[in-house]
């Protein structure tokens, strides 16, 4: 029977992990590991260091309920600031006993005889658990661009998702390839590092101002004096970001284009500034925000290069045209592979089901945290759980699966597994809320999409709306099942 002393792994001590590690502890249970395979917590925030990294959702809004910061520099907060939190907030708590470093999942695997999961690390041990968290989220492996060539280039050939503490461009020629989000933070940032940079560009986004602006150091001083003041300046920004199902509102869609046209309007060149206008609605691609991206084209050491790439030289980059550029770093902005979330690492679940096989034709799972024949496990910033701020969505989370485990408790079962008729009305419903989002139908080829063309990641409705999805829980959708 489930109880607080259940044996609960939780992979991954990033934002989800810390969460859990908060959450579990404070709900009572006594026996909760927390597996890193890493040398530090903070998930993406720590792999992800390229200059100009940064959150792009106001910072009160993304910060643990649990742990607000009154100290906030900026309202969109860097990178560093960021992962100091992280660690601070692990500090702060002493969370640190639950968090074993340096220990990755290399396979789970339930035990139908037992009822139970057998976990083995990267350290070389077996554990056995009651309850699996993946808190692995969606940014854990990053994407590498399929060019040939790659490999043979002899400078520094690198990933935004991967950068290298000691890379030093300064006065390097530097390539840039992709035009998402990475691109869009480290450009203007390697560009007032590097002698020359270019910018290799597929499709052209939109990019539209940040409200990023200094917090007022006697704002500061009075959310320090007066934790109320502080937790309604997030209630407000959490009341707006909340309710909102995302590119429901077509003025809003309409004054977004206007202020990316704008925004695009600043860069000098002609024929730069057509080159970076997009040619979709705003909200087919990821939203972007930026009040550096498009005035760093207008710097001498830059140019945009829209021709597809050919292949890559040990010297440089060969565009269709051929034309060969040479370049001592190429900065690959390509973003991650986002559709395999729990699936990164081996699971095997009832009757030998492994998790890549039950998700070829994209994932999915009930409320976005469990799936069918995988007992017991529960996935944080699971398939189509993307929505308004990521560590909200996790708290929430976690909160569903801590009620789930008190009721297992008084039902008196050991584990328990989403019934698939029941995942699949859910998946029903939320595949028809997708398909009325039309700007994510416009023909982007974005990431958001499983190979299937299953829209995997978003989440259709308001982040307001998943909190009350998952408010009040019961085990009618599950089957239970006991030892």
């Amino acid at each position: 029977m489930i109880g607080k002393d259940s044996r609960v792994l939780v992979i991954g001590a990033g934002p989800g992990g810390i969460i859990s590690a908060y959450q579990f502890r404070e709900a009572g249970y006594t026996n909760v590991k927390i597996l890193e395979r890493d040398g530090d917590v903070g998930g993406t925030w720590q792999r992800s260091r390229y200059p100009g990294l940064g959150c792009d959702i106001m910072i009160h809004a993304y910060s643990f309920s649990f742990n607000l910061n009154p100290n906030w520099k900026r309202s969109y907060a860097p990178q560093p600031e960021i992962l100091e939190y992280m660690r601070a907030t692990v500090d702060k708590f002493d969370l640190w006993p639950m968090i074993h470093l340096n220990t990755g999942v290399t396979e789970a695997r339930w035990v139908d005889e037992t009822g139970e999961w057998t976990v083995t690390t990267t350290t070389g041990e077996t554990l056995v658990a009651d309850v699996v968290i993946s808190a692995q989220g969606m940014f854990g492996d990053v994407k590498w661009p399929d060019i040939p060539g790659r490999d043979s280039f002899s400078g520094d050939l690198v990933h935004t998702g991967e950068w290298p503490h000691e890379l030093d461009i300064s006065t390097k020629r530097v390539a840039v390839i992709g035009g998402a989000a990475s691109a869009v933070q480290s450009i203007p940032e390697i560009a007032k590092l590097a002698s020359q940079l270019t910018s290799y560009q597929r499709s052209p986004q939109w990019v539209l101002p940040k409200e990023d602006f200094p917090i007022p150091a006697e704002q500061i001083e009075e959310f320090n004096r007066n934790p109320e003041a502080l937790q309604g300046y997030r209630d407000a920004i959490m009341n707006y970001i909340g309710p909102n199902a995302p590119f429901s509102n077509k003025e809003i869609l309409g004054g977004a284009e206007w202020a990316g046209a704008v925004a695009i309007s600043i860069v000098d060149d002609p024929k730069t500034r057509e080159g970076l206008t997009p040619h979709v609605p705003w909200g087919c691609f990821r939203p972007l925000f930026s009040n550096d991206y498009y005035p760093a084209f207008n710097r001498p050491n830059v140019e945009l290069i829209t021709d597809e790439i050919d292949h890559i030289t040990p010297n440089g980059i060969v565009t269709a045209d051929g034309v060969e550029r040479e370049f001592d770093v190429i900065v690959c902005a390509t973003g991650y592979v986002v559709d395999k979330f729990a699936a990164r690492i081996p699971f095997t679940g009832i009757g030998g089901r492994s998790l890549d096989d039950e998700w070829v034709d994209g994932p999915e799972a009930y409320l976005g945290v469990t799936t069918p024949g995988f007992p017991n496990l529960f996935m944080l910033y699971g398939p189509n759980n993307n929505a308004g701020s990521l560590i909200e969505m996790a708290e929430y989370e976690v909160g569903y699966v801590l009620e789930l485990l008190d009721q297992m408790n008084e039902a008196g079962a050991d584990w328990i597994d989403v019934r698939r008729d029941a995942m699949d009305a859910y998946n029903a419903e939320l595949q028809q809320g997708i398909a009325n989002v039309e700007v994510w139908h416009a023909g982007c080829g974005h990431y958001y999409e499983s190979p299937s063309g299953k829209i995997v990641t978003q989440y259709p409705f308001s982040m307001f709306h998943y909190r009350d999805s998952v408010a009040n829980p019961d085990l009618s959708p599950f089957e239970l099942g006991y030892k």
